[in-house]
C-alpha cells in the first residue's frame, strides 16, 4: 500500500529525515515510536502528502505522489488518506455531523449522499444521537471519535494518526485504540500511528523506532 524509498527532509541546514525506506502492506497496522525530535511527525506528514520530501520517492496505492500537481495531490489526499490528530481539529461552528461530512463536501459529493454516510459512520462509532451537537457539547472521547468518522468519510485506503490518544484519559484512550484495530479488521484499512503510548505501539503488527531522523529498529 505504501512504498517509501530513501526519503530525506531538510529545513535549511537542519536535516530532519536522513534516508527512510519502508514498505507498508495493505491492512497492516504500523506504529512509529521514538523520542521527541526523532522525525516521527515529519515522516507522517510526508506520508500524508501534507509536506514534500527534499529527496526520495513516495508511492501510495501504486501512485507515485511526487508526480502529481498540487491540485491532483489535494484530490488524491482527500480520496485516499484519512487523518486523526492529537487535537481533534473539529470546526467549532459546525455540528458533529457537518464536521464528518466536510471531506465529502470538498470532494463534491451530493449533500444527501454525504449526510447518509455521515450518519452511518456516527452510528457505527456509537454517536448516533450526537450528530446535531456542536464539538463544545461533546466529551473529549466523543470529539475524537467524530474526528475518526471524518477521517473515514471518503473511504480512504490509509489512516494516519499522530498521537491520537495523547489528549484522552486512559479509558477513552483504550476505546480509541480498540477502534483502530476494529477498523482495520472490518474495512481492511492500512493504519500508521505515531505514538508515545507503549501499550498501543505494542499492539501494532509492527513497530518502527526512530532516532535522529532514521529508523533504528
Amino acid at each position: 500500500m505504501i512504498k517509501v524509498n530513501n526519503i530525506q527532509k531538510s529545513f535549511g541546514e537542519l536535516e530532519v529525515l536522513k534516508g527512510i525506506t519502508i514498505n507498508v502492506a495493505k491492512g497492516e497496522v504500523v506504529s512509529i515510536v521514538g523520542a521527541s525530535g526523532a522525525g516521527k511527525t515529519t515522516l507522517l506528514q510526508i506520508l500524508g502528502t501534507l509536506d514534500t520530501p527534499s529527496y526520495g520517492e513516495l508511492v501510495i496505492s501504486d501512485q507515485t505522489v511526487s508526480n502529481l500537481s498540487r491540485t491532483a495531490l489535494a484530490n488524491f489526499r482527500n480520496k485516499h488518506i484519512g487523518f486523526v490528530f492529537q487535537f481533534h481539529r473539529l470546526l467549532p461552528e459546525f455540528t458533529a455531523l457537518e464536521n464528518v461530512m466536510m471531506p465529502a463536501w470538498i470532494a463534491g459529493v451530493k449533500n444527501a449522499e454525504a449526510e447518509k454516510r455521515g450518519k452511518e459512520l456516527l452510528s457505527d462509532l456509537g454517536l448516533a444521537n450526537r450528530g446535531m451537537h456542536l464539538p463544545s457539547e461533546l466529551s473529549g472521547g466523543e470529539q475524537q471519535r467524530v474526528a475518526v468518522a471524518r477521517a473515514l468519510m471518503n473511504k480512504p485506503d490509509v489512516l494516519l494518526a499522530d498521537e491520537p490518544s495523547g489528549n484522552l484519559d486512559s479509558e477513552n484512550a483504550g476505546m480509541l485504540h480498540d477502534l483502530f484495530f476494529e477498523l482495520r479488521d472490518k474495512l481492511g484499512l492500512t493504519v500508521i500511528i505515531v505514538t508515545h503510548n507503549e501499550d498501543l505501539a505494542a499492539r501494532a503488527d509492527r513497530t518502527l523506532r526512530m532516532a535522529d531522523g532514521v529508523i533504528v529498529s
